[in-house]
Protein backbone atom coordinates (compact mmCIF):
# COMPACT_ATOMS: atom_id res chain seq x y z
CA UNK A 1 0.00 0.00 0.00
CA UNK A 2 3.01 2.33 0.23
CA UNK A 3 2.71 3.00 -3.50
CA UNK A 4 -0.64 4.69 -2.98
CA UNK A 5 0.88 7.13 -0.49
CA UNK A 6 3.16 8.28 -3.31
CA UNK A 7 0.14 8.80 -5.55
CA UNK A 8 -1.77 10.92 -3.02
CA UNK A 9 0.20 14.18 -3.63
CA UNK A 10 -0.23 13.75 -7.40
CA UNK A 11 -3.99 13.30 -7.01
CA UNK A 12 -4.30 16.28 -4.65
CA UNK A 13 -2.29 18.48 -6.99
CA UNK A 14 -4.55 17.60 -9.94
CA UNK A 15 -7.61 18.04 -7.74
CA UNK A 16 -6.58 21.55 -6.68
CA UNK A 17 -5.99 22.48 -10.31
CA UNK A 18 -9.56 21.46 -11.04
CA UNK A 19 -10.88 23.66 -8.22
CA UNK A 20 -9.28 26.76 -9.71
CA UNK A 21 -10.33 25.81 -13.23
CA UNK A 22 -13.06 28.14 -14.62
CA UNK A 23 -14.98 25.11 -15.91
CA UNK A 24 -15.69 23.97 -12.34
CA UNK A 25 -17.07 27.38 -11.38
CA UNK A 26 -19.13 27.54 -14.56
CA UNK A 27 -20.80 24.31 -13.42
CA UNK A 28 -21.32 25.86 -9.97
CA UNK A 29 -22.84 28.92 -11.65
CA UNK A 30 -25.36 26.82 -13.59
CA UNK A 31 -26.25 24.86 -10.45
CA UNK A 32 -26.99 28.16 -8.69
CA UNK A 33 -29.64 28.80 -11.35
CA UNK A 34 -31.35 25.54 -10.37
CA UNK A 35 -31.53 26.62 -6.74
CA UNK A 36 -32.76 30.04 -7.83
CA UNK A 37 -35.54 28.33 -9.77
CA UNK A 38 -36.57 26.26 -6.73
CA UNK A 39 -36.58 29.38 -4.57
CA UNK A 40 -38.92 31.09 -7.02
CA UNK A 41 -41.22 28.04 -7.12
CA UNK A 42 -41.43 28.02 -3.31
CA UNK A 43 -42.25 31.72 -3.28
CA UNK A 44 -44.92 31.26 -5.98
CA UNK A 45 -46.52 28.34 -4.14
CA UNK A 46 -46.49 29.63 -0.57
CA UNK A 47 -45.45 33.28 -0.74
CA UNK A 48 -42.31 32.69 1.33
CA UNK A 49 -38.62 32.96 0.56
CA UNK A 50 -36.32 29.96 0.67
CA UNK A 51 -32.79 29.91 2.02
CA UNK A 52 -30.38 32.31 0.29
CA UNK A 53 -29.30 31.01 -3.12
CA UNK A 54 -25.61 31.58 -2.38
CA UNK A 55 -25.94 29.50 0.79
CA UNK A 56 -27.44 26.50 -1.03
CA UNK A 57 -24.93 26.84 -3.88
CA UNK A 58 -21.83 27.04 -1.66
CA UNK A 59 -23.07 24.15 0.48
CA UNK A 60 -23.64 22.05 -2.65
CA UNK A 61 -20.14 22.98 -3.90
CA UNK A 62 -18.58 22.04 -0.56
CA UNK A 63 -20.35 18.68 -0.51
CA UNK A 64 -19.44 18.13 -4.17
CA UNK A 65 -15.76 18.76 -3.42
CA UNK A 66 -15.85 16.21 -0.60
CA UNK A 67 -17.61 13.67 -2.80
CA UNK A 68 -15.26 14.34 -5.71
CA UNK A 69 -12.18 13.82 -3.56
CA UNK A 70 -13.51 10.51 -2.22
CA UNK A 71 -14.55 9.42 -5.72
CA UNK A 72 -11.11 10.31 -7.08
CA UNK A 73 -9.32 8.04 -4.63
CA UNK A 74 -11.85 5.26 -5.26
CA UNK A 75 -11.24 5.49 -9.02
CA UNK A 76 -7.46 5.45 -8.51
CA UNK A 77 -7.68 2.53 -6.08
CA UNK A 78 -9.88 0.46 -8.40
CA UNK A 79 -7.87 1.50 -11.45
CA UNK A 80 -10.63 2.82 -13.69
CA UNK A 81 -9.35 4.27 -16.95
CA UNK A 82 -11.24 6.90 -18.92
CA UNK A 83 -9.36 6.07 -22.12
CA UNK A 84 -11.84 3.86 -23.93
CA UNK A 85 -15.21 4.10 -22.22
CA UNK A 86 -17.08 6.41 -24.59
CA UNK A 87 -17.58 9.50 -22.41
CA UNK A 88 -18.99 11.40 -25.40
CA UNK A 89 -21.51 8.64 -26.12
CA UNK A 90 -22.52 8.65 -22.44
CA UNK A 91 -23.38 12.36 -22.45
CA UNK A 92 -25.19 12.33 -25.80
CA UNK A 93 -27.29 9.28 -24.94
CA UNK A 94 -28.10 10.54 -21.43
CA UNK A 95 -29.35 13.86 -22.79
CA UNK A 96 -31.36 12.02 -25.46
CA UNK A 97 -32.99 9.68 -22.94
CA UNK A 98 -34.09 12.72 -20.92
CA UNK A 99 -36.70 13.40 -23.61
CA UNK A 100 -38.26 10.00 -22.88
CA UNK A 101 -38.29 10.53 -19.10
CA UNK A 102 -36.40 13.05 -16.93
CA UNK A 103 -34.99 10.39 -14.62
CA UNK A 104 -33.23 8.69 -17.56
CA UNK A 105 -30.61 11.48 -17.68
CA UNK A 106 -28.33 9.17 -15.75
CA UNK A 107 -25.17 7.29 -16.65
CA UNK A 108 -26.68 4.09 -15.23
CA UNK A 109 -29.07 3.83 -18.19
CA UNK A 110 -26.82 5.22 -20.93
CA UNK A 111 -23.86 3.19 -19.62
CA UNK A 112 -25.89 -0.02 -19.66
CA UNK A 113 -27.22 0.61 -23.18
CA UNK A 114 -23.78 1.51 -24.58
CA UNK A 115 -22.24 -1.53 -22.88
CA UNK A 116 -24.86 -3.87 -24.34
CA UNK A 117 -24.52 -2.30 -27.80
CA UNK A 118 -20.75 -2.75 -27.68
CA UNK A 119 -21.03 -6.37 -26.58
CA UNK A 120 -23.77 -7.38 -29.02
CA UNK A 121 -23.10 -5.24 -32.11
CA UNK A 122 -19.46 -4.26 -31.55
CA UNK A 123 -20.32 -0.54 -31.68
CA UNK A 124 -19.23 1.62 -30.08
CA UNK A 125 -16.03 -0.20 -29.19
CA UNK A 126 -15.67 0.50 -25.46
CA UNK A 127 -14.08 -1.16 -22.45
CA UNK A 128 -17.31 -2.31 -20.79
CA UNK A 129 -15.90 -3.25 -17.33
CA UNK A 130 -14.26 0.18 -16.96
CA UNK A 131 -17.40 1.91 -18.25
CA UNK A 132 -19.60 0.10 -15.74
CA UNK A 133 -16.98 0.68 -13.02
CA UNK A 134 -17.20 4.43 -13.64
CA UNK A 135 -21.00 4.28 -13.33
CA UNK A 136 -20.67 2.38 -10.04
CA UNK A 137 -18.17 4.84 -8.51
CA UNK A 138 -20.25 7.88 -9.48
CA UNK A 139 -23.35 6.36 -7.91
CA UNK A 140 -21.37 5.45 -4.81
CA UNK A 141 -20.41 9.11 -4.48
CA UNK A 142 -24.01 10.11 -5.12
CA UNK A 143 -25.17 7.81 -2.32
CA UNK A 144 -22.75 9.50 0.09
CA UNK A 145 -23.89 12.98 -0.96
CA UNK A 146 -27.56 12.00 -0.55
CA UNK A 147 -26.79 10.74 2.95
CA UNK A 148 -25.05 13.92 4.12
CA UNK A 149 -27.12 16.51 2.29
CA UNK A 150 -29.99 15.04 0.28
CA UNK A 151 -32.56 16.26 2.80
CA UNK A 152 -31.25 19.82 3.13
CA UNK A 153 -33.38 22.52 1.54
CA UNK A 154 -36.26 20.14 0.81
CA UNK A 155 -39.17 22.05 -0.74
CA UNK A 156 -42.63 21.62 0.83
CA UNK A 157 -45.37 20.60 -1.59
CA UNK A 158 -48.99 19.45 -1.72
CA UNK A 159 -49.41 16.14 -3.55
CA UNK A 160 -51.58 13.00 -3.57
CA UNK A 161 -51.01 9.82 -1.59
CA UNK A 162 -51.97 6.30 -2.68
CA UNK A 163 -55.54 6.86 -1.45
CA UNK A 164 -55.95 9.93 -3.63
CA UNK A 165 -55.95 12.36 -0.72
CA UNK A 166 -54.16 15.69 -0.95
CA UNK A 167 -51.38 15.54 1.62
CA UNK A 168 -48.24 17.43 2.45
CA UNK A 169 -44.81 16.25 1.46
CA UNK A 170 -41.37 17.38 0.39
CA UNK A 171 -39.68 17.52 -2.98
CA UNK A 172 -36.02 16.58 -2.55
CA UNK A 173 -33.93 18.16 -5.30
CA UNK A 174 -30.16 18.49 -5.03
CA UNK A 175 -27.37 19.21 -7.49
CA UNK A 176 -23.65 18.91 -6.82
CA UNK A 177 -20.64 19.99 -8.91
CA UNK A 178 -18.10 17.15 -8.78
CA UNK A 179 -14.40 17.82 -9.42
CA UNK A 180 -12.86 14.39 -9.91
CA UNK A 181 -9.46 12.98 -10.84
CA UNK A 182 -9.49 10.13 -13.35
CA UNK A 183 -6.83 8.26 -15.27
CA UNK A 184 -6.00 7.71 -18.92
CA UNK A 185 -4.25 4.51 -19.95
CA UNK A 186 -1.30 5.25 -22.25
CA UNK A 187 1.26 3.03 -23.97
CA UNK A 188 4.86 3.90 -24.86
CA UNK A 189 7.53 1.94 -26.71
CA UNK A 190 9.56 1.87 -23.52
CA UNK A 191 8.53 2.60 -19.96
CA UNK A 192 11.91 4.26 -19.42
CA UNK A 193 10.75 7.22 -21.52
CA UNK A 194 8.19 8.18 -18.91
CA UNK A 195 9.46 10.34 -16.07
CA UNK A 196 7.93 10.82 -12.64
CA UNK A 197 6.02 7.55 -12.59
CA UNK A 198 5.11 5.45 -9.56
CA UNK A 199 5.30 1.66 -9.72
CA UNK A 200 2.03 0.16 -8.50
CA UNK A 201 1.62 -3.24 -6.78
CA UNK A 202 1.11 -6.37 -8.87
CA UNK A 203 -2.52 -6.80 -7.87
CA UNK A 204 -3.39 -3.36 -9.23
CA UNK A 205 -5.52 -2.34 -11.12
CA UNK A 206 -8.45 -4.20 -9.60
CA UNK A 207 -10.44 -3.75 -12.83
CA UNK A 208 -8.13 -5.15 -15.48
CA UNK A 209 -7.89 -3.17 -18.75
CA UNK A 210 -8.73 -4.73 -22.10
CA UNK A 211 -5.12 -4.63 -23.36
CA UNK A 212 -3.07 -7.74 -22.69
CA UNK A 213 0.41 -6.21 -22.39
CA UNK A 214 0.82 -3.76 -19.50
CA UNK A 215 4.64 -3.80 -19.49
CA UNK A 216 4.91 -0.58 -21.51
CA UNK A 217 1.71 1.00 -20.22
CA UNK A 218 1.25 3.82 -17.76
CA UNK A 219 -1.66 5.87 -16.43
CA UNK A 220 -1.89 9.62 -16.86
CA UNK A 221 -3.76 11.49 -14.11
CA UNK A 222 -6.48 13.69 -15.58
CA UNK A 223 -8.72 16.15 -13.66
CA UNK A 224 -12.29 16.42 -14.96
CA UNK A 225 -15.51 18.02 -13.74
CA UNK A 226 -18.94 16.41 -13.55
CA UNK A 227 -22.29 17.09 -11.92
CA UNK A 228 -24.63 14.83 -9.96
CA UNK A 229 -28.31 15.33 -9.21
CA UNK A 230 -30.86 13.77 -6.89
CA UNK A 231 -34.63 14.01 -6.98
CA UNK A 232 -37.24 12.28 -4.82
CA UNK A 233 -40.49 12.74 -2.90
CA UNK A 234 -40.96 12.32 0.85
CA UNK A 235 -44.61 11.71 1.75
CA UNK A 236 -44.72 8.88 4.28
CA UNK A 237 -41.33 9.71 5.79
CA UNK A 238 -39.42 12.84 6.70
CA UNK A 239 -36.87 14.22 4.21
CA UNK A 240 -34.01 12.99 6.41
CA UNK A 241 -35.47 9.50 6.72
CA UNK A 242 -36.13 9.39 2.97
CA UNK A 243 -32.58 10.45 2.07
CA UNK A 244 -31.16 7.76 4.37
CA UNK A 245 -33.23 5.08 2.64
CA UNK A 246 -32.28 6.35 -0.81
CA UNK A 247 -28.59 6.45 0.14
CA UNK A 248 -28.73 2.87 1.45
CA UNK A 249 -30.41 1.51 -1.71
CA UNK A 250 -28.06 3.42 -4.02
CA UNK A 251 -24.93 2.35 -2.14
CA UNK A 252 -26.03 -1.29 -2.22
CA UNK A 253 -26.65 -1.00 -5.96
CA UNK A 254 -23.22 0.61 -6.47
CA UNK A 255 -21.36 -2.11 -4.56
CA UNK A 256 -23.07 -4.89 -6.54
CA UNK A 257 -22.44 -3.05 -9.82
CA UNK A 258 -18.77 -2.46 -9.01
CA UNK A 259 -18.36 -6.13 -8.09
CA UNK A 260 -19.85 -7.14 -11.45
CA UNK A 261 -17.51 -4.72 -13.26
CA UNK A 262 -14.47 -6.21 -11.51
CA UNK A 263 -15.64 -9.76 -12.27
CA UNK A 264 -16.34 -8.85 -15.92
CA UNK A 265 -12.74 -7.66 -16.36
CA UNK A 266 -11.59 -11.23 -15.58
CA UNK A 267 -14.49 -13.19 -17.08
CA UNK A 268 -15.78 -11.59 -20.27
CA UNK A 269 -19.07 -13.49 -20.11
CA UNK A 270 -20.13 -11.46 -17.07
CA UNK A 271 -19.92 -8.17 -18.98
CA UNK A 272 -23.50 -8.59 -20.23
CA UNK A 273 -24.72 -9.13 -16.66
CA UNK A 274 -22.89 -5.96 -15.56
CA UNK A 275 -24.40 -3.88 -18.40
CA UNK A 276 -27.90 -5.22 -17.75
CA UNK A 277 -27.66 -4.59 -14.01
CA UNK A 278 -26.42 -1.05 -14.65
CA UNK A 279 -29.78 -0.08 -16.20
CA UNK A 280 -32.28 -2.52 -14.70
CA UNK A 281 -30.70 -2.50 -11.23
CA UNK A 282 -30.98 1.29 -11.11
CA UNK A 283 -34.59 1.11 -12.24
CA UNK A 284 -35.25 -1.47 -9.53
CA UNK A 285 -33.76 0.86 -6.90
CA UNK A 286 -36.11 3.64 -8.01
CA UNK A 287 -39.17 1.38 -8.16
CA UNK A 288 -38.65 -0.26 -4.78
CA UNK A 289 -37.94 3.09 -3.13
CA UNK A 290 -41.10 4.57 -4.59
CA UNK A 291 -43.17 1.50 -3.68
CA UNK A 292 -41.97 1.60 -0.07
CA UNK A 293 -42.69 5.31 0.13
CA UNK A 294 -46.23 4.99 -1.23
CA UNK A 295 -47.11 1.92 0.86
CA UNK A 296 -46.65 3.81 4.10
CA UNK A 297 -49.09 6.21 5.71
CA UNK A 298 -48.76 9.88 4.84
CA UNK A 299 -47.53 11.80 7.88
CA UNK A 300 -48.28 15.37 6.77
CA UNK A 301 -52.09 15.28 6.91
CA UNK A 302 -54.52 17.66 8.61
CA UNK A 303 -55.28 16.44 12.17
CA UNK A 304 -58.77 16.37 13.65
CA UNK A 305 -57.82 19.15 16.05
CA UNK A 306 -55.18 21.80 15.56
CA UNK A 307 -53.09 22.71 12.53
CA UNK A 308 -50.04 20.67 11.56
CA UNK A 309 -46.88 22.40 10.40
CA UNK A 310 -45.49 21.17 7.11
CA UNK A 311 -42.46 23.47 7.06
CA UNK A 312 -41.00 26.39 8.99
CA UNK A 313 -39.52 29.41 7.20
CA UNK A 314 -36.00 30.13 8.37
CA UNK A 315 -35.44 33.42 10.21
CA UNK A 316 -39.09 33.91 11.20
CA UNK A 317 -40.75 33.91 14.61
CA UNK A 318 -41.74 30.26 14.25
CA UNK A 319 -38.13 29.21 13.63
CA UNK A 320 -36.85 31.31 16.57
CA UNK A 321 -39.05 29.38 19.02
CA UNK A 322 -37.96 26.10 17.39
CA UNK A 323 -41.26 25.01 15.92
CA UNK A 324 -40.60 22.00 13.70
CA UNK A 325 -42.15 20.18 10.78
CA UNK A 326 -44.80 17.79 12.13
CA UNK A 327 -45.66 19.90 15.20
CA UNK A 328 -49.36 20.61 15.76
CA UNK A 329 -50.46 24.04 16.94
CA UNK A 330 -53.49 23.64 19.22
CA UNK A 331 -54.28 27.10 20.58
CA UNK A 332 -53.13 30.70 20.30
CA UNK A 333 -54.08 32.99 23.21
CA UNK A 334 -56.53 30.31 24.39
CA UNK A 335 -58.25 30.32 21.00
CA UNK A 336 -58.58 26.96 19.26
CA UNK A 337 -56.75 26.83 15.93
CA UNK A 338 -58.09 24.18 13.52
CA UNK A 339 -57.49 25.81 10.12
CA UNK A 340 -55.49 28.49 8.33
CA UNK A 341 -58.48 30.78 8.76
CA UNK A 342 -58.37 30.28 12.54
CA UNK A 343 -54.63 30.87 12.53
CA UNK A 344 -54.91 34.16 10.62
CA UNK A 345 -57.85 35.23 12.78
CA UNK A 346 -55.91 34.60 15.98
CA UNK A 347 -52.83 36.41 14.70
CA UNK A 348 -54.45 39.41 13.01
CA UNK A 349 -57.21 40.24 15.45
CA UNK A 350 -55.31 40.08 18.71
CA UNK A 351 -55.45 43.23 20.85
CA UNK A 352 -51.83 42.77 22.02
CA UNK A 353 -48.60 41.81 20.31
CA UNK A 354 -47.81 39.07 22.86
CA UNK A 355 -48.97 35.62 21.80
CA UNK A 356 -49.12 32.42 23.83
CA UNK A 357 -48.85 29.39 21.58
CA UNK A 358 -49.75 25.87 22.69
CA UNK A 359 -48.62 22.99 20.53
CA UNK A 360 -47.81 19.28 20.51
CA UNK A 361 -44.53 18.13 18.98
CA UNK A 362 -44.30 15.30 16.49
CA UNK A 363 -42.99 13.16 19.35
CA UNK A 364 -46.19 13.86 21.35
CA UNK A 365 -44.74 16.34 23.88
CA UNK A 366 -46.79 19.36 24.97
CA UNK A 367 -45.20 22.80 24.57
CA UNK A 368 -46.22 26.34 25.48
CA UNK A 369 -44.32 29.30 24.08
CA UNK A 370 -44.76 33.06 24.40
CA UNK A 371 -43.73 35.25 21.47
CA UNK A 372 -43.81 38.91 20.55
CA UNK A 373 -45.14 39.60 17.07
CA UNK A 374 -45.73 42.95 15.40
CA UNK A 375 -48.83 43.51 13.28
CA UNK A 376 -48.26 42.25 9.74
CA UNK A 377 -45.08 40.39 10.66
CA UNK A 378 -45.23 36.85 9.19
CA UNK A 379 -45.45 33.99 11.67
CA UNK A 380 -43.39 31.77 9.38
CA UNK A 381 -45.11 28.40 9.00
CA UNK A 382 -46.41 26.46 6.00
CA UNK A 383 -49.32 24.28 7.18
CA UNK A 384 -50.34 20.94 5.71
CA UNK A 385 -53.10 21.07 3.07
CA UNK A 386 -56.72 21.30 4.02
CA UNK A 387 -59.68 19.56 2.39
CA UNK A 388 -60.16 22.21 -0.33
CA UNK A 389 -56.48 22.40 -1.38
CA UNK A 390 -55.35 20.94 -4.69
CA UNK A 391 -52.11 19.05 -5.38
CA UNK A 392 -49.22 21.13 -6.64
CA UNK A 393 -47.02 18.22 -7.70
CA UNK A 394 -47.93 14.94 -9.38
CA UNK A 395 -45.69 12.15 -10.60
CA UNK A 396 -44.08 12.88 -13.96
CA UNK A 397 -45.51 10.77 -16.76
CA UNK A 398 -42.58 11.05 -19.08
CA UNK A 399 -40.50 13.43 -21.13
CA UNK A 400 -41.22 15.39 -24.29
CA UNK A 401 -41.04 12.41 -26.67
CA UNK A 402 -43.23 10.26 -24.44
CA UNK A 403 -45.89 12.96 -24.20
CA UNK A 404 -45.70 13.53 -27.97
CA UNK A 405 -46.20 9.81 -28.61
CA UNK A 406 -49.25 9.71 -26.31
CA UNK A 407 -50.71 12.71 -28.09
CA UNK A 408 -50.06 11.14 -31.51
CA UNK A 409 -51.65 7.86 -30.40
CA UNK A 410 -54.77 9.65 -29.22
Amino acid sequence: MTEFFQVIPMVLQAFIKMLINPIFWIVVFFISFQYKRFSKIKKDLFGVKSEPIWQNTLLAAAHGIIGGLIGSFLMIFVGISLSNIGIGFLWVLSLSLMFIHPRFICFAYSGGIIGLSSLIFGWPNVDVPHLIGLVAILHMVEGLLILIGGHLGAMPIYTKDRQGRVVGGFNLQKFWPIPIVGMLLMQMPSSELVQGTVSMPEWWPIIKPAISNLDNAFYLILPVVAALGYGDLAITSTPKEKSKKSALFLTTYSIILLSLAVAASYYAGLAIAAALFSAFGHEWVIKIGRRMEMKGEAIYVAPEEGIMILDVVRGTIASKINLMSGDIIKRINNMNVDSRYDLNLAMDHATVDIFEIECVTRQGKYRRETIKKSYGEPFGIIPVPESYDRPQVEESRGGALTRLFRRFRK
